[in-house]
Order: structure tokens, then C-alpha cells, then sequence
């Protein structure tokens, strides 16, 4: 907290951005809010407009539940590391910016996944139905999937061209899509592979 360089009016912005790098919002902190976060686990914000404390989904339900934070290179501004409750934005949209980095979007794709394991959005998808099969089915489309974006990269290797190069896209976003259901289905996701990647690198 004494690090923090606060402006004159005692706020700092604050960069909320989801574990998979999506940004979300930006809002301010006075040391107040900085410490109610950090005491409830629940991200909150002062508001310049009403003048008072805001815990980000008080009404909405559409709660960041904190999970870390960092301080910029000037000590000027935070980046508050958050899990998501739902839309951040108040128009009903996960982030407050308009478009998303294509990574990022396998964050969006991953909670989507998470929601149709729970049973919500179109009853009897293709997605609810792999859940349903449960693990077993869908290592084993994993596998099929391994083996065929295997071979469109052979094929590509062989043949180079824009459409054995788009093949070997398609394919591999199948077997993406695939291993997130299986992660998903275990209660991981692609934070759990990051970190693990990161604890590997030297």
C-alpha cells in the first residue's frame, strides 16, 4: 500500500483484467477500496460519481472476485488480476472494450463450455452432449482429433499450400475445442496448462 502513488485526489486507476488476459474494465481505487478488496476477496472501486464505495455486481450479481494484484513500473496504476462472475460490462457484454485478442477468446470460449456443462443455452448441443458421455468419450475424441490434425500437418509438409495450411488449422482447432471440454469436464482450464508451462520455464 505505501508504494502506491495515489493522484491528488487520492485515486489510482485500476486495470481489471481476467486470468486469461482478457481485459474486462477500468475503474479507481482510493486506499479505501484497495482495502476492502483485499479484506472481502471481492473487487471494489471508488466512484467518482457518487462519491462513495462500489463493489463491482453488488446489484447485478456480476461480481470479480479478486485474485491478485500488481503495480505498474511508475507505481501510478494497478493491474487487479480477477475471476469473473458473469458480463463486466454493463451492457450485458464480458468486456467494456469492444473486440477481443484472439487468445483471449479462448477464455470466453472456456466459460461458455463451463455454462453448457451446467446445463445452460441450447438443450441436446453437441457440446451438452459430449458432456454428457462423460470423460471416456471425450479423451477419446481428443485422440481422434490428435491423430487427424497429426496428419493434416504431414499432409501439409508434403503439399504446402493455403488449403492443406487452412486443414491444418481446422484440425487443430478441433482438437482445441476438444481438450478444453476435457479440461472443463475435470474442473481445469487453460490456466491450470499456463501455470504449469510457466513452472516448467527456466
Amino acid at each position: 500500500m505505501d508504494k502506491i502513488k495515489f493522484g491528488p485526489d487520492g485515486l489510482v486507476p485500476a486495470v481489471v483484467q481476467a486470468p486469461g488476459g482478457e481485459v474486462r474494465m477500468v475503474g479507481y481505487m482510493n486506499a479505501d477500496a484497495l482495502a476492502r478488496t483485499l479484506e472481502t476477496g471481492w473487487v471494489t472501486f471508488w466512484s467518482r460519481s457518487r462519491g462513495e464505495l462500489w463493489v463491482k455486481g453488488e446489484t447485478s450479481g456480476n461480481r470479480l472476485r479478486f485474485l491478485d494484484l500488481f503495480l505498474d513500473c511508475d507505481a501510478d496504476a494497478l493491474l487487479v488480476l480477477a475471476e469473473p462472475q458473469g458480463p463486466t460490462c454493463h451492457r450485458g457484454t464480458p468486456s467494456c472494450f469492444d473486440g477481443l485478442a484472439p487468445v483471449a477468446w479462448l477464455e470466453r470460449l472456456e466459460t461458455t463450455l463451463r455454462a453448457r456443462k451446467a446445463g445452460a443455452g441450447a438443450q441436446g448441443s453437441y457440446t451438452q452432449k459430449l458432456f454428457h458421455r462423460g470423460s471416456e468419450r471425450i479423451g477419446k475424441k481428443v485422440v481422434e482429433e490428435a491423430g487427424e490434425t497429426a496428419l493434416a500437418a504431414m499432409a501439409l509438409h508434403y503439399e504446402p499450400s493455403p488449403a492443406r495450411r487452412e486443414d491444418l488449422v481446422n484440425e487443430a482447432a478441433d482438437l482445441l475445442f476438444h481438450l478444453q471440454v476435457l479440461l472443463v469436464e475435470h474442473g481445469l482450464g487453460l490456466k491450470d496448462l499456463a501455470e504449469a508451462l510457466k513452472a516448467r520455464s527456466k
